[in-house]
């Protein structure tokens, strides 16, 4: 084990390689305003189209006329449910969810009809034209009423039920064990993405079209779309286009078939531009959870059993909620030893809006619920809350709930003490802007109280359950240069600059072109999202390359008639141990060479009736130290610290994984202390920036990286773990925990409001 700063460059006689801190090629164009975004694109006689979208939450569709917005000037078309030429559903997981909305709504937000007209202002005019008579019905709203409600889809308004047992069911049936309680409650969070919904399609010559969008999915994408326009895949080609943030919203379909559809129909590119108020209703957010726990240790801090009841909210339809609940459930406990467990974990069907997947995928809400009950079991033992986690630490060679054995890394112990041990920075300031709320005479520096607490993460990397996880890469060295092909949507995780690091490693290149990411010529490369993008494409990347450089030794061995053995490549140049050969990489791949690889990890699968299997690949954990000041006058708080310790496997790029882990930290804030999508009647209430709110620079403190622990994963690319979604999941339960250390106060729900805090009533015993 190593623990690594990870902001210095680490040395290597090649620049631009595994471990060497590379910036992003995206980096300055996207900063300055140079880079081209979806919303960017542009086409010759390109239209622009529009979605109508219903008022209710829940209601029968009785008619739609069109004609009034056909009769616009500039209206070239508008097409509903009876104009969609294939399947007319789709989904991630169950084909639940219609292109057009036809005799039903199921959400507020759900489309009903699209248009193509000359101009946004005509498309507006248009769909303020099309009349629709809706008979409206009362929505189903509360997930707890769902599964005995009238089921508001044909397939019932239960998504996915888990119920994990595990070990002894009477473990906790004995005198002596100290037994902590809880519910807690997590608000919907929107993935709040820059760049709202974008993309362009073209109608081909072939018959088929083009589409330019911001995805993560490509392949799925276009396997969902050419079944909607009844169409062969190959007639439905995609390409990336430039990606304003996805963090698992964009792994859905949302103006994708619309735009194809009002394509073809009208012969003409056609152009969609989501608003940010029409993005709230245009993708799935993440599960609002209602959680009940049950704890029972021994007196020494031993977990004996755990016991939950998970109950998540997808909303009106099904996305990958089935995977979201799995996660919820397998990951309830947390990164400890926990010999009998009963969890029962459910997703259902409301009337609210949809939700899927979105970064930390179920484990975040679970999160927040165990470390509370860490903190309420430490205080129930008067036990130090750090020393009750490190006696109950997870290892490899022990069992999860799932009854999975670990046989990969996973330092829970390292990454606890090390986060904790760190150093703090945070000292009391007398500026006034230091204090919570920020402003001069907000807060009386006599009130604020600071609060400190720890919380550790842990999920799962990659996809699971059997599924056929896979990436295809193609490695292609010609003069020299390198160009890599593979569909992996870069939606700003760094994957542009580690094909690169990659590539010049194993090759000892260069020059490395990364080819178009689409769809044409290259298999699936799955989706970036679930932590797996690094090990899955940086794998089949990795692959690609050692099977060149493997040819181009072999084709020099022949050329000069030497053993193979005898050679390496080295530095551009391959060379033998002798001495006796030294041809440059260009000269010997004058005659390009080639090698396709689909890489696929170890086999999963799925859970049993009880919850019980090998259904996971592999596992990261880490830990956040949480230092807040609060105001409980006035209900206002101010993040003035966070520390961080992760399990990385190994780092491959240092400067990108402090960009990974700050990224993280900052949306776990956002969903501690503000960030919600407020839903009333099945209605959102604050779909805008305005009202939506989230971290700005002034909200974020400084976070400090207390170590990056490097255990190098087996079968990963370079021993690497994915690093993107562990920080967002222990951030949020660091920042309540020092909260509730700081007031005194349950703060069983969040994001944590400051009437929470101020109107709580119970500051008479607080020690300020």
């Amino acid at each position: 084990m190593s623990e690594v700063q990870a902001t210095p460059t680490r040395g290597r006689t090649r620049p631009s390689g595994i471990g060497e801190s590379v910036q992003r090629p995206d980096a300055i164009p996207k900063v300055t305003g140079a880079f081209a975004f979806s919303s960017d694109l542009r086409h010759d006689r390109m239209l622009w189209g529009g979605t109508l979208r219903s008022p209710h939450p829940s209601a029968r569709i009785s008619s739609i006329d069109v004609g009034p917005a056909v009769a616009v000037t500039g209206v070239h078309a508008v097409l509903t449910h009876a104009d969609v030429p294939g399947r007319a559903t789709f989904g991630l997981e169950h084909l639940d969810q219609p292109v057009l909305a036809g005799d039903v709504v199921r959400y507020e937000g759900e489309p009903v009809a699209i248009v193509a007209a000359d101009h946004p202002d005509t498309v507006r005019r248009a769909l303020d034209a099309i009349q629709v008579e809706y008979e409206v019905t009362e929505p189903l709203v509360d997930p707890s009423r769902a599964e005995t409600a009238t089921p508001i889809h044909p397939d019932g308004n239960v998504i996915r039920r888990i119920h994990l047992r595990h070990g002894d069911p009477s473990a906790a049936d004995r005198e002596g064990l100290v037994t902590v309680e809880g519910t807690y409650e997590v608000g919907m969070q929107d993935q709040a993405f820059l760049g709202p919904e974008s993309g362009l399609a073209v109608p081909a010559a072939d018959g088929g079209v083009d589409l330019f969008i911001a995805t993560q999915w490509l392949h799925v994408d276009r396997d969902q779309v050419a079944d909607c326009l009844g169409m062969d895949p190959d007639l439905v080609r995609l390409t990336l286009a430039g990606v304003g943030g996805a963090f698992g919203a964009r792994e859905d379909l949302s103006l994708h078939v619309h735009l194809c559809m009002l394509a073809m129909h009208t012969g003409r590119p056609v152009k969609m531009v989501y608003s940010r108020h029409e993005s709230f209703y245009g993708h799935v957010h993440r599960h609002p959870a209602r959680m009940w726990y049950r704890h029972h240790a021994e007196p020494d801090g031993t977990l004996v059993r755990v016991e939950a009841r998970l109950l998540l909210d997808g909303g009106a339809y099904a996305s990958s909620s089935g995977a979201v609940i799995a996660n919820a459930t397998c990951f309830a406990a947390g990164p400890y030893r926990v010999p009998s467990a009963d969890i029962d974990g459910v997703v259902v069907r409301t009337n609210n809006p949809p939700c899927g997947a979105m970064r930390g995928f179920g484990a975040v809400q679970t999160c927040m619920a165990h470390e509370a009950q860490m903190d309420r079991l430490a205080a129930a033992l008067d036990m130090d809350p750090i020393d009750l986690r490190l006696k109950n630490a997870l290892a490899p060679g022990d069992r999860l709930l799932t009854g999975q054995v670990l046989t990969g890394t996973l330092p829970v112990a390292e990454v606890i003490r090390t986060c904790a041990e760190h150093p703090s920075a945070a000292v009391r300031s007398d500026e006034p802007m230091t204090r919570p709320g920020g402003a001069g005479r907000t807060a009386d520096a006599g009130h604020v109280v600071r609060g400190e607490a720890l919380a550790v993460g842990f999920k799962n990397l990659m996809f699971s359950e059997g599924f056929d996880d896979s990436s295809a890469a193609r490695c292609e060295l010609r003069d020299g240069v390198a160009t890599i092909t593979c569909a992996c949507a870069e939606v700003g995780q760094g994957f542009v600059t580690l094909v690169g690091q990659i590539t010049r490693e194993v090759l000892g290149v260069d020059e490395v072109v990364l080819a178009p990411v689409q769809t044409m010529g290259i298999g699936s490369a799955g989706s970036t999202s679930a932590s797996r993008q690094t090990w899955m494409s940086g794998g089949a990347v990795q692959k690609a390359c050692e099977e060149v450089r493997a040819a181009v030794v072999a084709r020099v061995a022949v050329t000069h008639d030497v053993p193979v053995d005898d050679l390496v490549l080295v530095e551009g140049r391959v060379e033998s141990l002798s001495g006796s050969v030294s041809v440059d990489l260009a000269e010997a791949t004058a005659e390009p060479l080639s090698a396709d690889v689909v890489h696929r990890h170890a086999p999963t699968s799925p859970l049993d009736h009880d919850g019980q299997g090998d259904a996971h690949v592999s596992f990261a954990v880490s830990a956040h130290r949480a230092i807040v000041d609060v105001d409980p006058d006035l209900g206002l708080v101010r993040v003035v610290e966070l520390t961080t310790s992760q399990d990385v496997g190994r780092v491959l790029n240092p400067v990108q994984a402090v960009g990974q882990l700050e990224g993280g930290a900052a949306q776990g804030v956002g969903l501690a202390v503000m960030e919600e999508v407020l839903v009333d009647g099945g209605r959102i209430r604050n779909a805008s920036f305005t009202d939506y709110l989230v971290p700005t620079a002034l909200d974020m403190p400084p976070v400090e990286i207390a170590a990056l622990i490097e255990q190098p994963e087996p079968g990963a690319p370079f021993g690497a773990k994915g690093i993107g979604e562990p920080p967002c999941i222990s951030s949020t339960a660091a920042v309540v925990g020092a909260l509730r250390h700081a007031t005194g106060l349950e703060l069983a729900r969040v994001p944590v409001r400051p009437a929470d805090i101020a109107l709580a009533g119970a500051w008479a015993g607080v020690d300020r």
